[in-house]
């Protein structure tokens, strides 16, 4: 059996074999607001303070700041662990792409990736997103082109967190969700006057989990589901 990179969600990682299987590559989607980035962040924090694991955030989108604020106030102090974490705002890269319209963003983004691994040699890469990646990759053939996208970051030998959208309808099943290793479900239920988050674990290759969904809590940095 893989060895198991733990989520550190509290009752989660019992429920899917202890964790996600080292090497997998693994979706974090739901709707705005789901907290995702939030997660995704807890994995990485949790991972290097408990086990000393190196990990890289590469946002496309939030400046670093915004988010090792954002990430601070839910209780995960980025100083605890900017020894092993690094987050990096790729704003500068796609400011630059799209002013050299020539430059192929699939072929830079991809060697700047391995050489981040080949000079920090980081366990585990968050991506901060899917969408946007696609959007400044101009990916014509989708299907096709996440097909590969997924199997060179597997010959990266480490564990990829990617931060996807989802759709209200929840029947809908993207190419990305067939080809990723594992899929992590963030949606909100509206109880009254109050919005409660919900994950599940859709798709865990490699891992005996449950499909049910459960209340997420988030507390002092804690994350935990509410389960029976």
């Amino acid at each position: 059996m893989k060895e198991r990179l733990k989520t550190h969600i509290v009752g989660l990682d019992k429920r899917m074999s202890g964790g996600i299987p080292k090497g997998h590559v693994v979706l974090v989607s739901g709707m705005p607001g789901t907290m995702k980035s939030s997660v995704c962040y807890n994995i990485l924090h949790k991972n290097a303070r408990e086990s000393g694991l190196k990990g890289v955030y590469l946002s496309l989108e939030q400046g670093r700041d915004s988010i090792v604020e954002h990430m601070t106030g839910l209780g995960m102090p980025h100083h605890e662990v900017e020894n092993l974490i690094t987050i990096i705002d790729l704003g500068y890269l796609r400011t630059s792409m799209e002013a050299e319209s020539q430059q192929d963003w699939q072929s830079v983004f991809k060697l700047y990736v391995e050489n981040l691994k080949s000079s920090m040699g980081y366990d585990i890469l968050v991506i901060d997103s899917l969408p946007v990646w696609e959007m400044l990759a101009d990916v014509q053939k989708r299907r096709l082109e996440l097909f590969h996208m997924f199997n060179w970051l597997r010959t990266l030998n480490i564990t990829t967190i990617l931060i996807a959208e989802a759709t209200s309808d929840t029947n809908v099943v993207h190419d990305e969700d067939f080809l990723a290793d594992g899929v992590m479900n963030l949606r909100t239920e509206k109880y009254g006057s109050k919005a409660n988050l919900f994950l599940g674990v859709t798709k865990m290759r490699e891992a005996k989990h449950d499909r049910d969904y459960f209340p997420l809590i988030v507390e002092n940095g804690i994350f935990e589901i509410v389960s029976d």
